[in-house]
């Protein structure tokens, strides 16, 4: 267990909304919350950025096919 001291920090009632839409549980702590959010964050690795980063330029570019469009390609 990690050893726990006290702190108070600001956030907007936007930011806590989206902090309590996070949980897992309903008495799961802000502290996890965020301990689960930094290890998404270094989770990614640089291969998996990158492919993010290309992801997002097809898609900004207009090379995508919608769900619809996938099933009817594969005639699903």
């Amino acid at each position: 267990m990690h050893r726990l001291s006290v702190t108070t920090i600001q956030v907007d009632l936007a930011m806590r909304a989206e902090l309590n839409r996070r949980k897992t549980h309903p008495r799961e702590t802000y502290n996890e919350v965020l301990r689960n959010l930094l290890e998404d964050l270094r989770e990614l690795d640089a291969q998996t950025k990158r492919e993010i980063r290309a992801a997002r330029a097809e898609i900004r570019a207009g090379r995508l096919r919608t769900h619809d469009q996938v099933r009817e390609r594969l005639s699903l």
